[in-house]
């Protein structure tokens, strides 16, 4: 974690108990994940990137490509599968596969996008940033590391550093249903510089898995096995979200479902 940013990791997780008393709903609802009561909702749709660095395409444009009715619900397995007289290649799996999404993490791209969209609403007061724990990286108990040998073996190489120090993974965690979360303390900007600084590869991103101010007029959340990310907060907070560029957002409610066998628009025949 890079602490230069400003994030400070902070032992009083009870600023978060306002979310907990407001997640009502079945697993996998937007209310389930992001809390109830807001007066509106937006779901950020995660950029469909590819390996080769080509520019980004929105699910509208994956459904044009497989036949799929692209809708606020839909699912990114159900787009994927081209219907009979979609003529796109497709990879052992069935499933259009030239491009993919983040599930967990809001591309970086996205996230600025969606900083500068909250940042007049939230002006200079502090947020909170959460971060789940159960992430690899977080204690480094989930990272293997490789080298090549001279001779092109695979050796192993000594554990990357954990992403965070023992001390912040010491403190108490914010406790929601399902989920436990170390929380940090910072400016919205500051969710830009959140991820794993110690990677073989460089700063790896990874975005909040829960984002809010210190007044909750707004809540962002990127649930780990979503490939979407849920805002609630005001009308017009969520009218500018559905508005602005760079971000592929729809409007949803507190009830819409977000699970796999959802999207009844591309349910198999």
């Amino acid at each position: 974690m890079n602490m230069k940013a400003g994030l400070e990791p902070i032992a009083d997780v009870s600023v978060g108990d306002w979310i907990a008393e407001r997640l009502r709903g079945p697993l996998g609802t937007v209310g389930s994940v992001v809390p109830r009561d807001f007066a509106a909702y937006a779901r950020i749709l995660h950029p469909v990137e590819f390996d080769n660095g080509r520019r980004p395409l929105t699910w509208a444009q994956v459904c044009q490509l497989t036949g799929r009715v692209p809708h606020a619900l839909m699912q990114w397995a159900a787009i994927a599968t081209p219907t009979a007289g979609a003529e796109v290649a497709t990879g052992s799996s069935g499933l259009w596969d030239d491009g993919d999404v983040q599930v967990g993490s809001l591309a970086p791209s996205a996230l600025r996008a969606l900083i500068d969209v909250l940042a007049p609403a939230t002006g200079g007061q502090d947020c909170f940033h959460a971060l789940w724990e159960g992430w690899g990286w977080v204690d480094g108990s989930g990272v293997i590391a490789f080298s090549f040998s001279d001779d092109g073996g695979i050796e192993s190489a000594p554990a990357p550093e954990p992403g965070v120090s023992a001390n912040v993974w010491a403190l108490p965690r914010l406790r929601l249903p399902h989920r436990d979360y170390l929380l940090f303390r910072g400016p919205l900007q500051a969710a830009l510089e959140m991820g794993w600084q110690g990677s073989s590869l460089g700063f790896e991103p990874q975005s909040p898995s829960l984002l809010w101010p210190a007044d909750h007029s707004w809540c962002v959340s990127t649930e780990i096995d979503f490939d979407s990310t849920l805002v609630g907060g005001s009308e017009d907070l969520i009218s500018a979200i559905l508005t602005a560029p760079g971000l592929d957002a729809w409007p949803v409610d507190s009830d819409g479902d977000l699970t796999q066998f959802a999207d009844l628009p591309n349910s198999p025949s």
